[in-house]
């Protein structure tokens, strides 16, 4: 059994890291807000952005832009990774890394060569662990305060190497903010811009189809709106990925900070069973000497 002086020790050491946790849990609530505020102001956008876009190509047609043609072979993939910077999030990153692994194993035929732009050094460190070509990495964006500058660099860098064929197809995995107990790794193809193509059985269903009239033309306005699509996708990624981020380890902390207590309690109990032993045998060593001198 440990002594008194040991377990008083890890007591005092729990009590320290559970401050920390606590304080952790508190700082990622706060983040937490200010994110998902943004996030929930910026995702009817980006999603009625998509939506508008996608009918407008799907009026004009596929050869209206290169950014909406898909190539005859897919040979070339790029992979942008949304994950964050630091650590301690649960299992935040270990499943955006698993859904990339996932997309490389159901998408390697054998000839197909995978590289990467980065979010966060965590995608970054798995990357170069695995030897995967990095082309580009943004670092310390995920969870800060994210600039629309910064997806449309990224996206305007994509757009032109896509252009110049260098890569054949863009896939975009990210987590999706479903609530603060789940958040889900996704995968969205970014690049060509996939077309809304419209059910006719979810059309007669309907009573009311919304029609767009364009002005200028569906042609000219695809010009300008496809590659700022890119951008606002890439961005609502990125607050989406900061927003989750923030509430897997608001999470991870708060079960660390239960953790503590349960250790504490432990620990606790096995600091008075020691004590009440050190009692014990110092009384029964007073009665022996007692009785000793008695006799």
């Amino acid at each position: 059994m440990a002594s008194l002086k040991e377990v008083k020790l890890k007591i005092s050491g729990v009590k320290k890291t559970k401050q920390i946790t606590k304080a952790m849990h508190m700082v990622a609530a706060s983040r937490l807000r200010g994110a998902q505020t943004t996030m929930d102001a910026f995702r009817p956008y980006a999603e009625k952005f998509a939506e508008v876009l996608g009918n407008i190509a799907g009026k004009a047609g596929e050869d209206v832009s290169p950014l909406l043609m898909p190539r005859d072979a897919v040979r070339d993939i790029h992979v942008v990774l949304c994950t964050s910077d630091r650590g301690l999030c649960g299992g935040f990153n270990s499943n955006l890394i698993e859904m990339a692994e996932s997309v490389i194993e159901n998408r390697s035929d054998g000839y197909a060569e995978f590289s990467f732009t980065c979010f966060g050094k965590k995608g970054r460190d798995w990357c170069r662990k695995n030897k995967y070509r990095i082309t580009d990495e943004y670092l310390n964006v995920v969870g800060t305060k994210i600039g629309f500058n910064v997806a449309s660099s990224a996206g305007q860098a994509l757009i032109n190497t896509f252009l110049d064929e260098t890569y054949d197809e863009v896939i975009l995995i990210y987590a999706r903010f479903a609530s603060l107990a789940n958040q889900l790794p996704e995968v969205k193809q970014l690049l060509p811009i996939p077309v809304i193509e419209s059910d006719k059985k979810e059309l007669n269903e309907k009573e009311h189809v919304a029609e767009h009239i364009f002005e200028p033309s569906p042609d000219a306005l695809l010009n300008t709106m496809l590659p700022r699509n890119v951008f606002v996708q890439i961005y609502d990624a990125l607050l989406e990925t900061s927003t989750s981020e923030h509430a897997s380890r608001m999470r991870a902390m708060n079960n660390a900070t239960k953790a503590c207590d349960d250790m504490i309690e432990s620990l606790t109990l096995a600091y008075n069973k020691a004590r009440q032993a050190a009692i014990t045998t110092e009384l029964m060593d007073i009665v022996g000497g007692a009785e000793a001198l008695r006799g």
